[in-house]
């Protein structure tokens, strides 16, 4: 088979999956706690002396205020859509 037919017979059995059920419920068990260990992790990293002094104001002010919250969330919206499309198309059979 060429190269061509792979990629289209692989696109059509991937469409069928994300049209069922199971593949959105699947898709929600996996981003929901993977965007949330994300965005623990990226404030952590970002803000840690900050966060463990209690001053949570300078930790909005470096991660959330300003319009800083779209790119912040957006970021990690986007990694933890793509990678539990993948994972959950991976492991659908």
């Amino acid at each position: 088979m060429s190269f061509i037919q792979n990629f289209t017979a692989g696109a059509k059995i991937v469409f069928e999956r994300v049209q069922t059920r199971i593949f959105w419920q699947n898709f929600a068990k996996v981003a929901i706690p993977f965007f949330i260990v994300v965005t623990l992790i990226s404030l952590l990293i970002n803000s840690w002396a900050e966060i463990f002094s209690g001053d949570f104001t300078a930790v909005a002010e470096a991660n959330f205020n300003d319009g800083k919250w779209e790119t912040f969330f957006g970021s990690k919206l986007f990694f933890s859509a793509f990678y539990a499309l993948y994972v959950t198309n991976k492991k659908m059979k």
